[in-house]
């Protein structure tokens, strides 16, 4: 009978020298692969002040242009809407003519029919008084005439009118998408700043007042004097004096006062209590006025900022202005030097 025997095992190589230093490395770009994979890598190093600065100033400036975009927009569909307000309140006052003269058809029409079996030369004939007769003949005839007119006028303005609101309508889909658009678009940007707003969180409150320009400047901007601001006429020092008096107040998107702003708000509420009524955004502003040179800024000139002219200030002399920056930082005063200058205007 054969021995059973048992089988022999393979011995493993020992891994001296080269091909256990080959091994290893081996080994260890794997266990690396793998732990990248798994998202637990080595954390990525914390950003620094200027980093975060550099990544926070370019959100803004995003946000900021997306939100004078929205504002004009909903400049634009607040028009649309008081015109369509306006049409219907149009159209409500000529269809109340047209029932007037409707029922002045109506009586004419029943006074028709209750002589109307009667031959009009036997009526002439029959007649008391037949040159007072042929006088009411005319008359009705004139006024027949005249209902006739009224009717077909009103029912062409009321056709004009529908046309006129259906454009209206059609104007208004057209912005409420455009706006519902920008609100997406600033919704993304907002995911954004709140990633630029944890990055800050990160900082020391020194680093902090770094990035964001607050180091007591808002406070010390208050007790400035302000008898070295002479504005060219009292419009411009009355914007001046309204800029001046909103300083500390938070920045808020699409806000215009009276408690918090943001760019552009702040500048038409500043020229709104001085009696100038100013366009909302921006790039209206810019051409609110006349243009002035940065050699010839006197204050209460607007100046403007970025190619795209997507930021605004109130100047007030010496090279600073007030203006509202962005939500990290309140209205204050600054050098129009801080950020790329596109150009000046000069409303009052």
């Amino acid at each position: 009978m054969a021995a059973h025997r048992k089988p022999r095992t393979p011995r493993t190589p020992s891994l001296t020298g080269h091909t256990a230093r080959t091994a290893l490395t081996l080994a260890l770009a794997g266990a690396a692969t793998a732990t990248a994979f798994d998202g637990t890598g080595i954390a990525e190093p914390r950003p620094t002040p200027a980093q975060v600065k550099a990544k926070v100033d370019k959100l803004y400036r995003a946000a900021e242009a997306a939100t004078e975009q929205y504002n004009g927009s909903k400049e634009k569909a607040d028009a649309a809407k008081a015109e369509v307000r306006r049409l219907q309140d149009e159209a409500a006052r000529r269809t109340e003519t047209l029932n007037s003269a409707r029922t002045s058809l109506g009586s004419a029409a029943t006074a028709q029919y209750r002589t109307g079996g009667v031959d009009p030369s036997l009526q002439l004939a029959l007649s008391s008084d037949p040159d007072e007769y042929l006088d009411q003949v005319m008359r009705a005839d004139r006024a027949g005439d005249r209902q006739a007119a009224t009717v077909t006028g009103v029912r062409r303005q009321l056709r004009e009118l529908a046309v006129l609101r259906e454009r209206a309508r059609s104007k208004q889909r057209e912005l409420s998408g455009h706006q519902a658009d920008l609100k997406k678009r600033k919704s993304r940007i907002t995911g954004k700043l709140n990633r630029a707003r944890r990055l800050l969180a990160e900082l020391t409150t020194e680093e902090r007042a770094r990035v964001t320009g607050e180091s007591g400047t808002t406070r010390a901007s208050r007790d400035l004097p302000r008898g070295d601001i002479k504005a060219p006429n009292s419009r411009a020092a009355k914007a001046v004096s309204y800029a001046h008096g909103a300083l500390g107040s938070p920045y808020v998107w699409g806000a215009t006062g009276p408690n918090s702003f943001d760019c552009s708000g702040l500048t038409q509420a500043a020229y709104r209590a001085a009696g100038v009524s100013l366009p909302r955004t921006t790039y209206a502003q810019i051409n609110a006025g006349r243009r002035v040179a940065r050699s010839e800024l006197a204050p209460g000139d607007l100046v403007f900022f970025y190619p795209s002219i997507s930021h605004v200030g109130i100047y007030l002399g010496n090279g600073r202005m007030i203006h509202a920056p962005n939500p990290s930082a309140p209205v204050r005063i600054a050098p129009i030097d801080e950020m790329p200058f596109a150009g000046a205007t000069r409303v009052a």
